[in-house]
This record gives C-alpha cells, sequence and structure tokens, in this order.
C-alpha cells in the first residue's frame, strides 16, 4: 500500500512539473508575441540614430559613424550582446572604465564582428564621420539607448539617403555638405566580450571588450 502512495505521489509531481513547464512555454510565448518590434536604424549621411518601436519613431539620437577610411559596414545586422562599462584591450593596450575608456560606459556588440555601438572619450565626434567603424554616441545618449533595446533586436546600417531615412529623419540639410561615398569595410576583427553579458555579469573583474573597430 505505501508503495502504490508512494507511486500516486510521484505521478503527481510529474504531472504538476509538466503542467508548470507548460504554463511558463505559454507565457514566454505570449511575452514574445505582446513584445514590441524593435529596429534600430542608423544613417550615416545624417549622422543619426533613429529607435523605432512597432513602426513609430521612439527616439532619434546623433551618432559618429565610420570616417571614409574605416568606414562602417552597411546592411542588417543585430545586436549580439551588452555589456556595462567595459575594459578595453586593442595591440596590448588596456583601457579600464572610466573617463579615459575608448568606447564609453556601454558595448552593444553587432552581428557583424568587430563592430558595436558604444561611447567614446571623444565627445565632440559625435555629428560626424570619425570612427573607425563603430556606432559612437554620447554618454547620455548611449545609457538611455542601452536600457530600451535587447540582444536580437534589429539594427539596418544605411549608407545613402532613401525614403526610409527621409521619413525617420527628415529632409537633408542643403547648408550641410554631402557626405563622401562610404568605402566597402574590408576589416573584420572581431571584439571578444563576455557571451553572457545582458546584464554584464557579476565579477570582481570588469567586461572586457577586446576591439578591431571603435
Amino acid at each position: 500500500m505505501k508503495t502504490i502512495n508512494r507511486l500516486a505521489v510521484v505521478a503527481v509531481v510529474k504531472a504538476v512539473g509538466m503542467f508548470t513547464t507548460t504554463v511558463a512555454a505559454q507565457q514566454a510565448v505570449e511575452q514574445q508575441a505582446n513584445a514590441p518590434q524593435r529596429e534600430i536604424v542608423v544613417s550615416f549621411e545624417d549622422h543619426k540614430l533613429a529607435l523605432v518601436e512597432d513602426g513609430e519613431i521612439k527616439k532619434v539620437y546623433s551618432v559618429a559613424v565610420g570616417k571614409p577610411s574605416t568606414p562602417s559596414p552597411e546592411g542588417t545586422f543585430t545586436i549580439e550582446r551588452r555589456v556595462k562599462n567595459p575594459t578595453y584591450h586593442h595591440d596590448g593596450k588596456t583601457v579600464l572604465p572610466g573617463p579615459g575608456n575608448p568606447v564609453g560606459t556601454r558595448w552593444m556588440g553587432l552581428s557583424k564582428p568587430g563592430y558595436g555601438i558604444h561611447g567614446t572619450n571623444e565627445p565632440k565626434s559625435i555629428g560626424k564621420s570619425a570612427s573607425h567603424g563603430c556606432i559612437r554616441m554620447a554618454k547620455a545618449d548611449l545609457e538611455e539607448f542601452y536600457e530600451l533595446v535587447a540582444v536580437g533586436d534589429t539594427v539596418r546600417l544605411i549608407g545613402h539617403r532613401d525614403e526610409e531615412t527621409a521619413r525617420l529623419f527628415g529632409p537633408a540639410d542643403a547648408t550641410t555638405p554631402a557626405a563622401q561615398p562610404m568605402q566597402t569595410a574590408t576589416t573584420d576583427a572581431g571584439p571578444t566580450v563576455p557571451a553572457a553579458s545582458d546584464p554584464a555579469p557579476a565579477a570582481p573583474a570588469a567586461p572586457v571588450a577586446t576591439l578591431g573597430t571603435r
């Protein structure tokens, strides 16, 4: 009798576990379905970034993009990782988090290896074609933007104005000199940052970003 009772208890526990798993899976599907559809659009010629949710413009920021000698890559990518207060490593140089860090206080790595959206220790570069290929943002804008996006969000980098950029950023400023033609990026040096960094892992050492471009 005791054996039968134990078996019955085990069966009930298994049934409850399966039910809980099913409910959790359904909730995850519903949350994903109800989540806003986000797209990040960067116009090289406008030096601007737009955060679009469900087709509506939520935010527009001024950014720095790649200079002609080290252009930003054109195309559609995704955010693959997010890191708070990264430590910068490149060519044997290490810069800890702080005002002098070349990538600022946030790093959002793209599915294009070596490229990301990040801060800068050269704030006067914002609004210009001045980076080594990445998209730079001012500190306050960067930290606000970081909290509004997630891993998996689409990022479109557009080199020449079209109907989409005109809708998002308005007509081109006739007083602004035409941007120089963008070259195709040939470098593909990749960053190595913690894979599970959304949010950044709690560890004694700061998250590391080894970057080929900035």
